[in-house]
Parts: structure tokens; sequence; C-alpha cells
């Protein structure tokens, strides 16, 4: 229940709500309502605050300089009333879950009752160093900063509120939000594994599938052993892997290799695309088809779908999924076991740099960059960037280590 008190003729009003114990203050001026925390639990200090908010906000209004418009919590609404009608379909709804997160968390507390109008760069500025100063680790009092890319995610829904109030007819124009201090990213490999690294790695997969340190933890270890060698011989990103069915593979003969590969019809974030894979991906997908899984959601494949109260166990449907689990935890452990958990650069490796490893392999081996991009449904921009240029066989040394022939002596200057 609300506390509430009327000063100043009722013009003031000083309230408390059930599940905060400071004080705030309100009042009608120029047509619309202004609130502010009081920041304080005495009743007596909220009112000789809340006295001298009030003088202020009239003396502002007799100056002209008190301004009046649509607030932030006002765009923030209207922008995720957008989001999840226009854009929740297409996007996902982890996407309209992340603003939502961040406006809640973030920045609703700090520029919530704010005119969108005096959100300017210096504010926004403001904004970084509160996030940066406002956490302390408890135990030690040492701050805990935001990581960049935190920082960077909440900036992105606070442009996205100020566009749609742009868009809203409530500001002239979208206020400069970068961080005028950012030093330029270097360009960074991704984290990948050698040949020598990927033949340790699946060979300790393979062992773990022979043998699991638990007998119910077989299906788990042989899962993840044919995922290791499927996706690092397809190039699928690992969101692209989670949803891929059955009947998305097709095990086909290539007319130009006369060899077996598996066609797939991926589905990810870009959409539905097609994967030609390297052969080796087959005989992983073939065991995968072959190897029983327990009807049961609780069961050992830990599968959410086609659930049934039975314990059987039956081959794959082709509506199933190929991979119903991700196993990362399996995964980082024998990683860490192989000292595999980073590379030399500090680079952490995860289950994409199986991904990484097949784009590296194949420009090792001279592929083409342009057949590898559209296989990987990336661009060659993404792939010179930051897969190419670390390569050392990618610098053609016939071409750079060229030498200007000495010209000849003309006959002329013989007979001289």
């Amino acid at each position: 229940m609300t506390e509430h008190h009327k000063i100043m003729g009722g013009k003031l009003h000083v309230y408390r709500r059930a599940m905060s114990t400071n004080w705030q203050c309100s009042a009608y001026l120029k047509g619309r309502n202004w609130r502010v925390s009081t920041k304080t639990d005495s009743l007596a200090l909220a009112k000789e605050f809340a006295e001298d908010w009030y003088l202020t906000l009239r003396g502002k209004e007799r100056a002209g300089t008190l301004k009046s418009g649509k607030t932030f919590n006002e765009a923030a609404d209207q922008f995720l009333r957008e989001v999840e009608a226009l854009i929740a379909h297409d996007r996902g709804q982890h996407y309209v879950r992340g603003h939502q997160d961040r406006l809640r968390a973030h920045l609703r507390p700090f520029f919530g009752t704010r005119i969108v109008s005096d959100i300017t760069p210096g504010f926004v500025q403001e904004y970084r160093i509160h996030r940066s100063t406002s956490k302390r680790n408890p135990a030690t009092g040492e701050l805990i900063k935001p990581a960049r890319n935190t920082i960077h995610q909440e900036i992105v829904t606070l442009r996205q509120v100020l566009k749609t109030a742009n868009r809203q007819g409530w500001i002239a124009y979208v206020p400069d939000l970068k961080d005028p201090f950012k030093a330029p990213s270097k360009i960074s490999h991704r984290g990948w594994f050698s040949h020598d690294e990927y033949r340790r790695l699946y060979e300790a997969t393979r062992a773990r599938a022979a043998n699991p340190l638990k007998p119910r933890w077989k299906w788990a270890c042989e899962q993840l052993h044919d995922y290791v060698l499927l996706v690092c011989n397809s190039g699928l990103r690992p969101d692209e892997a989670a949803r891929l069915e059955f009947r998305d593979v097709t095990i086909v003969r290539d007319e130009a290799t006369r060899e077996k590969i598996l066609e797939i019809e991926v589905r990810g974030k870009r959409g539905l695309g097609y994967c030609k894979s390297m052969p080796g991906a087959v005989r992983p997908f073939e065991r995968l088809r072959e190897r029983p899984r327990a009807v049961s959601g609780v069961g050992q494949s830990g599968e959410g779908r086609n659930s049934r109260t039975s314990a059987e166990r039956r081959l794959p449907l082709p509506t199933d999924l190929l991979f119903p689990k991700a196993h990362t935890e399996l995964l980082n452990s024998i990683l860490d076991e192989l000292d595999l958990k980073k590379d030399r650069d500090g680079n952490w490796r995860t289950a994409y740099s199986l991904r990484h490893s097949y784009i590296c392999f194949r420009l090792l081996e001279g592929a083409n960059i342009y057949e590898i991009a559209k296989n990987c449904r990336t661009s060659i921009e993404i792939i010179q960037k930051h897969y190419a240029a670390h390569l050392k066989n990618m610098i053609d040394a016939s071409a750079i280590n060229l030498r200007k022939k000495s010209p000849r002596p003309s006959r002329h200057n013989k007979a001289a």
C-alpha cells in the first residue's frame, strides 16, 4: 500500500510505494506530471527536498526554461510496442527479451523520467560513467565494470528508443551516441584448431565415446564425437546445427568429385541456405541416423521434442533434431583436459571454433574464397578480414619476391 502526503496546499505530493524504502515526490506543472525520487527514507527530509524541488520547477516555469514533452519511459513503451508487434516474428523472442531486460535493469532507472529532447551526448556519457562506477564487489570493494560489449548493447537499445522518438516527432534528430574515447579495435583472427589440434580433439572425443566416465553418459559422448566431426566437415554455425533435422540432410554422390557428401538445408540467422559438406561428414551422420534414442523427453538424449511417457528407445524420425542437446559442458571439459581451451593469442575456443577451423582448412587447401563464403553463408569480406589475413599460405611468395632483371650490356658498349 502506498503511503501518501500532500503539502503546499495539495500542489505537491510526497509518497512511498509499498516495495520501496525511499520517498518520491510529484507535482503537476505545464500540462504534465513531474516526478523525482527524494533518495531518502526520512519523511521530514523528503518534505524539505520536495519543497526545494517544487520551487525550482516553479522558477523554471516562470523563466520559460521548464521543458515539457515525452519522457524516455514513454518512448521506450512505444519502442517495445513496435518491436513486439512488427519485429518479434522475424528476429525471435530472444531479441525482444534482450531489449526488455536492458531497459528494465539499466536504461529506465537512469533515463526514465527525463524528457527525450534533453538526452544529449554529454548525458549519455554520464550514463557510461554511471555504469562503470556504480557497482562494487561486496567482498573487496573493487569496481566491477561491465564488459565493453554489454555497454555497446545497452547503447544500441538506447539508440533504438531515440529513433522511435524521432519517428514519432518527439525529437528533431537522434543525438550522436558514439563513445568519444573508444579506441579502434584491432582485427583479430577467430579461435580455431590447427590440423594437429583438431586431430587431438576428435581422437579424445572418440576415446570418450568408447569409454565414457559413466555408462549413462555414453549416448552424450557418442553424440559429441559425431557433432565435432560433422560440424568441422561442414562449417555449420552452432545455432544452425542445433536447428538441423534429419529431413534437412541428404547423402548424395557429388558429380564433380565422385565422392559421397551431405547436402544440407540450413536454417539459421541468415534464413534458409544450403551447404555441401566434406566427405568426412557422411559417416558421422550415418551413425547419428542409426543411433537409437530414448523416446522420453527425460531420457539419455535430453530431448524436449516428441516426449512420451514411455522410456523405450527408437531410431530417429525425420522430424527429430540431429543434436537435441548441445553438450557444451562435456566439450569444455575435454578441451580443458587437452589444454586447448585457448589458443596462443588468448582466444577462447568454443563449438564455434569448429566452423572457424573448417573455413581455415579450406583456405589452406587452396579452395576458392568465393565458394567458401557461399557454402558458409557469409561474405568474402568477413573471410578475408578474420580468416585469410593470418594464414601464411594466403601470401603468394612468387608474387612478392620478384626481382628486376639487370639490363644486358649492348654490343656497342662491348666494342667500346
